[in-house]
């Protein structure tokens, strides 16, 4: 399996995250909203011109910012 970024993946597409490359600030909030190493997320649908990305992590939908979604790292498939 492939590492890829986060914001790469497509609507439909999943991986299991293995790498969170953000500052302090940013990893604590990603902790938090259930962005942790060996978790599933699944890419529910992109926004429009760069927008957002919605995705899931388990039961819960959450929208993150591509250049957030770009310092998560994740095996693809």
């Amino acid at each position: 399996m492939d590492i890829v970024k986060l914001s790469t993946l497509g609507p439909g597409e999943s991986g299991v995250i293995t790498a969170l490359h953000a500052e302090d600030e940013l990893y604590h909030r990603l902790a938090a909203m259930g962005f942790r190493i060996g978790k599933r997320v699944q890419v529910i649908r992109l926004g429009r011109f760069s927008g957002p990305l919605h995705l899931r992590i388990g039961t819960t939908d959450l929208m993150l910012r591509r250049n957030d979604a770009y310092k998560i790292d994740v095996t693809a498939g």
